[in-house]
């Protein structure tokens, strides 16, 4: 059956009854398969809320616009998840508000930059980017590392995000700075307690100089445990299935 364009061309309200049929059907296409699903989430074990160190690292992070260039999503696809690794969850990003995940690639992905390079790369990375990567078009950011982290108030950001979901406990809120200064000095008293309240998080001087905690600090350690949590040599995509 031909379809006579100019029916529509010259009738306004036909083109935007159109409009809205077809917009309507391919919104129902979308969104009701979802109740049929119990979870959008995968079952993954692993997954924690940041600690009160990572999550100002990055709020740094989306400050300094670091998302207009680097995505923290892999692609299903086989270039990708050879490059960079085990393909994003949604799980990965459930405490995150915003999510990270896009498709603007000046840089590379960074969803499992954590473990890559060490702290001494990150902090020559950041100070002079050029010096590790010649072709790299990054600005600088050595001022972090001369910029005191201000978290007097870093347990009202952990309550503003148990307010969109983010299960931190009264105690990590009532410890959010005690746990900040626990993750940068690894000889404290309070690092054994501070890693039961965050599993996996690691405690170590993230920018090389133990007299101050600096926004560099912050931002190495959230790079430093992007795609750490979850366990993929025994992760199966299938048992979310069952």
């Amino acid at each position: 059956m031909k379809l006579n364009n100019a029916f529509f061309e010259k009738n306004s309200i036909a083109l935007l009854i159109g409009i809205l049929v077809v917009v309507a059907i391919g919104g129902i296409v979308e969104i009701v398969p979802t109740f049929y699903l119990e979870n959008t989430i995968e079952k993954v074990s692993g997954e924690r809320p940041y600690t009160p160190l990572e999550l100002l690292g990055r709020d740094i992070y989306v400050r300094e616009g670091c998302y207009n260039c680097h995505s923290q999503m892999i692609r299903a696809l086989r270039d990708e998840v050879e490059r960079y690794g085990h393909y994003s969850l949604a799980a990965e990003s459930m405490y995150d508000h915003p999510f990270q995940w896009g498709s603007k690639r000046t840089g590379p992905d960074l969803a499992r930059v954590g473990g890559k390079y060490s702290d001494e790369w990150h902090r020559q990375h950041l100070s002079d980017p050029r010096s590790v990567v010649p072709e790299s078009i990054m600005p600088p950011y050595a001022f972090l590392a001369k910029t005191p982290l201000k978290f007097d108030h870093v347990d009202e950001d952990l309550i503003a995000n148990r307010r969109v979901g983010v299960p931190y406990t009264d105690d990590e809120i009532k410890d959010a700075k005690a746990d900040i200064y626990a993750q940068t000095h690894p000889d404290s008293d309070e690092v054994d307690a501070f890693q039961k309240r965050y599993p996996k998080a690691v405690a170590r001087d993230f920018d090389g100089n133990p007299e101050t905690i600096s926004e560099m600090d912050a931002l190495i350690a959230y790079l430093q445990m992007l795609g750490t949590l979850v366990d993929f040599s025994v992760y199966n995509a299938s048992d979310n299935l069952r």
